[in-house]
């Protein structure tokens, strides 16, 4: 049991470590884009937390998953906003009648 929970500490940590390595190397120009393109991801992480927390392996599962349900949806929100407002810039004015 502890083998397991350090070895998922270590994907964790090294998961958030190239993850804010890679957010760092993209230029800004393309971050919105390619944030508005991960809410794809996000959204199969709400099925995973569903999953997990519905899964009835015990207390802590669920809340973790009831987190990760939450910030998942958070990103997918935020993002989609974000992307809207994006697209909104390119947009042309109707004229008005």
């Amino acid at each position: 049991m502890t083998e397991a929970l350090i070895i998922g500490i270590v994907i964790f940590t090294l998961a958030t470590l190239l993850g804010v390595e890679l957010i760092h190397r993209v230029p800004p120009t393309l971050h919105t884009p390619l944030m508005s393109g991960s809410n794809a991801i996000s959204g199969i992480t709400i099925v995973g937390a569903l999953i997990v927390a519905g899964g009835g392996h015990g207390w802590i599962s669920t809340v973790i998953g009831f987190l990760a349900i939450v910030f998942a949806m958070i990103n997918v929100v935020g993002g989609y906003a974000v992307t809207d407002r994006m697209l909104e810039m390119f947009r042309k004015e109707r004229p008005r009648p």
